[in-house]
């Protein structure tokens, strides 16, 4: 956070100095760096807190939260950038392309360092890899301000800037959508990325015991957290057969799809099962 804050004031006042855009543009994506960085960190560090009686799955979704301030924040930005570079476009002004080069050549490097400091935490945490990918967007869109950089002082060009701020912010959208569609989907308690129901159902239903299963919902609670329940069907045997089924179960798809916590409810065959997902249920119905 103290590298990238550092660099935001010396890049913006480059950029105030050279009259470039894009490099204008660049620190306020870092910017947002810092603050994706600043969140990331608080989000680990409430993670860690124990549950307790009034958070009984602890503070794991506080990450993803993270993550959506952070996507949220980029699509913010873009907005901006895309604002400053019609005002460009209106009254364009030359920049100083050496400056904008220099400045832009330190601005990769720092976020390549940061990004390689971030890149193992990135593949099971989508708060960190929403930082991960804030400092990745940085390290592309400071290789194009080192374009517009050499245009600018090749051509004279006072196109280069803003074209090359708009390409920054079309980035800045790109690598946000994907952090945003998926945090999103967590707080929703939809089905995490990549798990494949129909086969965590085969799996249930391929334990030996197990007659059928419905009611089955599968959700992230945050980065690690995984939770399932479900009810499954079994023929009618003693309270420790049903007991061995449950363990099963709970084994397989624990180790087959990284389930963290699970719930599952024994049922006798002979009742009448439930869909496969629950459904909501009109008033005279669940009276009746």
């Amino acid at each position: 956070m103290a590298l990238t804050v550092a660099f935001v004031i010396v890049e913006a006042a480059s950029g105030w100095f050279a009259h470039s855009l894009a490099l204008l543009s660049d620190a306020g994506h870092n910017l947002a760096d810092a603050a994706a960085l600043c969140f990331s960190w608080y989000a680990l560090w409430v993670a860690r807190k124990p549950s307790h009686h009034g958070m009984t799955f602890g503070y794991h979704r506080v990450g993803v939260f993270a993550a959506l301030a952070n996507a949220v924040s980029l699509l913010v930005i873009a907005g901006l950038i895309g604002w400053e570079v019609i005002e460009r476009i209106r009254e364009p002004d030359i920049a100083n392309g050496p400056v904008m080069i220099g400045v832009a050549v330190a601005a990769i490097v720092v976020n390549l360092l940061i990004g390689v400091w971030l890149h193992a935490g990135s593949k099971d945490d989508l708060n960190i890899r929403s930082a991960y990918l804030h400092m990745l967007g940085d390290a592309v869109s400071a290789f194009g301000v080192v374009i517009a950089g050499i245009l600018v002082a090749t051509t004279r060009t006072p196109l280069a800037d803003p074209v090359v701020s708009l390409l920054i912010a079309g980035l800045i959208l790109y690598s946000s959508y994907g952090v945003l569609r998926e945090s999103a989907t967590v707080l929703l308690e939809g089905t995490p990325s990549g798990m494949e129901m129909p086969a965590v159902i085969a799996a249930i239903k391929s334990v030996a015991g197990v007659l059928d299963v419905h009611d089955l919902h599968v959700w992230m609670v945050g980065p690690g957290v995984v939770a399932c329940s479900c009810h499954i069907l079994v023929a009618e045997q003693s309270i420790r057969e049903g007991q061995q089924v449950l363990r099963a179960v709970v084994h397989d798809i624990e180790h087959r799809f990284h389930i963290t916590h699970t719930t599952v409810q024994v049922e006798v065959e002979g009742c009448e099962a439930d869909d496969m997902y629950c459904t909501a249920r009109h008033s005279h119905s669940a009276s009746h």
